[in-house]
C-alpha cells in the first residue's frame, strides 16, 4: 500500500515534468465506461448530477470493489471560460462517489483532490474507499459521507489535455537532472521547447483555460451537482492550493476544508522551486540518517548519500540496461530517489534499488521511477504531465530566462547538493510554454469558517514552512502539525486522524498549534 499511497497523494515538484508521484498501479478507463445509450450525459451547471453504477472503475484499478461500498459515476458540464460562460463551449468534469452500505446520519459529500496538478480525484476516491486497514479513510468518515472524487478540467477523464508524446517524456526522465556542459543544458532545453511548441500548436489560446482559478470555479459546480448546500473538502498537496482558491472565491459556501500538505500561494515559481529543493534535501538527509542507524535494513549503509551520489555518477558514464532495453541513466536514478521520499516506507525500497543497481540490476530503479512517472509496462504515460504543465504554466506569472535558470542551477547545487540543480532545471518547461497566464488569487478567505491546514515536518514536496504561510494568508487557517516523514499526514497517524475526523464530522476545530508526534 505504501507505493499506492505515494502515487495517489501527489504533489508534483515545481516545474512541469518534475512530477512528484501521483500515479496509479494500472490505468483506469478514461471514458465513463457506460454502454452507448446508457450514459445519461452530463448535468448542466447548477443542476443535480445523474448518477449511474460504475463498479468497473475500482475493478479496473484494483481488481475489485471495496466491501460494503457502492460506486456511481456522473459528470457535470462547465463553461470552458468562467469569464465568458455563454460563449466558450464546455468541459465535462467527471465524478465518482463511493457510498457505504453502513452509512448513517449522512452529513453530505466529502469532495477529494489528490494534488498534482494532474492527479485523478476519481482514482483517489477509489483507493481511500477501501478503509483504514489498507491506508484509506476511517469508517467514521465513510459512514457519514459520500466519498466524491472528481478529475479536474484537463485531467484523466475530464476533457484531458494530451500533447506530450511518450518519446518526449522518456527523453525528459532519462535526461541528466543536472546537465553540466552548456551543450547538455541546451539539449534538455530543446526537449522542453519542442513540447511547448507542440502543445501550443494543438491548443493555442485554450491553454490558459486550465488554470487553477477556472478549476476552483468548476469545484463549485461539483458541489451543486452532488446536492450539498456547502462544500466539505479534503485536498492534498496542490489540492490545498485549489482549496485555498475556492475559499477566496466562495467563502460563504464552505462547510469544512482540510488542506493537507500545504502549498504557499504567495511564492512565485523560483521561490517554490528552491523551497522544494530544500525540502527534498532535508528528507533525503533524514533517509541517510535512518540508513546509518538501521544497517540491517539498509544495504547501502552506513554512507547512503555517498552510495546514491556514486550511483548517479556511474549512471552518467556506464548506465545499466534494464530488461526492457532502457538504460538506467542518471535521470531515471534521480527520479527513483524522488519517488522513494514520498513515504518513509519508500526508504527501504530505495536502499534496495541502489544496492541492486551496483550489482547490475536496474529493476528496482525503474520500478520506483515508473511508479513516479505514471509509465506503464508498454512505455505509455497517462496525461499527468500534460495537465501538470498546462496548469502550472497557466498559473505562473514568473518566467525566468534560460540564463537565470542556468545561474540558479549553479547556486542551488551548492546549497542543496542532490536536488538544487535539478529543481532549477525543472523551471525550463514554463520558460517555453505558450499562452497567456491566469494567476490564482492570493488573499484572505473573508467570511469563511475555520480551515484546517495540515503540515508534516519531514514533507519533501510541500515543505513544512509553507503550512503556516497558507494558514496566515487565508486568515482563518488553523495549523495542525505531524512530526513525521513523507508527503501529507491524514489519515496516516492516529493523532492527526482523530483531529481531522472531529473537524469533518462535528466541525470541532483542532486546538491551535496542536502537534502530533510520530
Amino acid at each position: 500500500m505504501a507505493r499506492t499511497q505515494r502515487r495517489v497523494l501527489t504533489g508534483l515538484v515545481a516545474g512541469a515534468l518534475l512530477a512528484a508521484g501521483c500515479s496509479i498501479p494500472v490505468y483506469a478507463p478514461r471514458t465513463d465506461g457506460a454502454a452507448e445509450g446508457d450514459n445519461p450525459g452530463p448535468a448542466a451547471t447548477g443542476e443535480a448530477a445523474i448518477w449511474r453504477p460504475c463498479p468497473d472503475v475500482p475493478e479496473d484499478l484494483v481488481g475489485r470493489t471495496a466491501p460494503s461500498m457502492k460506486y456511481e459515476c456522473a459528470s457535470v458540464a462547465v463553461p470552458q471560460d468562467w469569464a465568458n460562460p455563454s460563449g466558450s463551449g464546455t468541459f465535462e468534469i467527471a465524478m465518482m462517489r463511493a457510498r457505504s452500505d453502513r452509512q448513517r446520519d449522512r452529513i453530505g459529500s466529502l469532495v477529494l483532490n489528490p494534488g498534482g496538478p494532474g492527479g485523478s480525484g476519481i482514482d483517489t476516491a477509489v483507493y481511500l474507499s477501501f478503509g483504514a486497514a489498507l491506508g484509506g479513510l476511517p469508517d467514521e468518515i465513510t459512514e457519514r459521507f459520500d466519498i466524491v472524487g472528481f478529475d479536474p478540467r484537463g485531467v484523466a477523464r475530464s476533457s484531458p489535455v494530451e500533447c506530450i508524446s511518450d518519446t518526449d517524456l522518456d527523453a525528459t526522465f532519462g535526461a541528466d537532472p543536472d546537465p553540466g556542459t552548456q551543450a547538455e543544458f541546451d539539449s534538455v532545453a530543446a526537449i522542453n521547447k519542442r513540447v511547448g511548441e507542440g502543445c501550443g500548436a494543438k491548443y493555442g489560446d485554450r491553454l490558459t483555460l486550465f488554470s487553477t482559478e477556472q478549476a476552483a470555479r468548476d469545484m463549485d459546480a461539483v458541489r451543486t451537482a452532488v446536492g450539498d448546500e456547502k462544500l466539505t473538502y479534503l485536498g492534498y498537496s496542490y489540492g490545498t492550493l485549489l482549496g485555498a482558491t475556492y475559499a477566496q472565491l466562495f467563502p460563504s459556501k464552505i462547510r469544512a476544508l482540510v488542506l493537507d500538505g500545504a502549498v504557499d500561494p504567495g511564492q512565485d515559481m523560483v521561490a517554490g522551486s528552491e523551497s522544494q529543493a530544500k525540502g527534498f534535501e532535508r528528507a533525503f538527509t533524514n533517509f541517510t540518517n535512518w540508513c546509518a542507524q538501521n544497517g540491517r535494513r539498509c544495504p547501502i549503509a552506513p554512507d547512503a548519500r555517498g552510495a546514491v551520489t556514486e550511483a548517479l555518477e556511474k549512471a552518467r558514464v556506464s548506465p545499466v540496461r534494464g530488461s526492457d532495453g532502457r538504460e538506467a541513466t542518471a535521470g531515471w536514478v534521480f527520479y527513483a530517489v524522488i519517488s522513494s521520499l514520498y513515504t518513509e516506507q519508500g526508504w527501504q525500497e530505495l536502499a534496495s534499488a541502489i544496492a541492486e543497481l551496483r550489482g547490475g540490476n536496474a529493476t528496482g530503479v525503474f520500478d520506483l521511477a515508473d511508479s513516479y512517472a505514471e509509465r506503464d509496462s508498454n512505455g505509455h504515460y497517462s496525461n499527468l504531465f500534460d495537465a501538470n504543465m498546462a496548469v502550472n504554466c497557466a498559473d505562473s506569472t514568473a518566467k525566468p530566462s534560460l540564463a537565470q535558470i542556468r545561474s540558479y542551477q549553479s547556486q542551488w547545487r551548492e546549497r542543496y547538493p542532490l536536488f538544487g540543480a535539478a529543481l532549477a532545471v525543472g523551471m525550463l518547461p514554463c520558460a517555453y510554454w505558450p499562452g497567456k497566464r491566469d494567476p490564482y488569487p492570493t488573499g484572505a478567505a473573508r467570511g469563511a469558517p475555520p480551515i484546517v491546514v495540515v503540515g508534516t515536518t519531514g514533507d519533501p514536496a510541500t515543505p513544512y514552512e509553507q503550512t503556516a504561510k497558507l494558514a496566515d494568508m487565508l486568515g482563518v487557517g488553523v495549523v495542525l502539525t505531524w512530526e513525521g516523514e513523507g508527503h501529507t499526514a491524514y489519515p496516516q497517524t492516529e493523532c492527526v486522524t482523530r483531529a481531522v475526523d472531529r473537524y469533518l464530522i462535528d466541525l470541532e476545530v483542532p486546538q491551535a498549534g496542536l502537534r502530533c508526534p510520530r
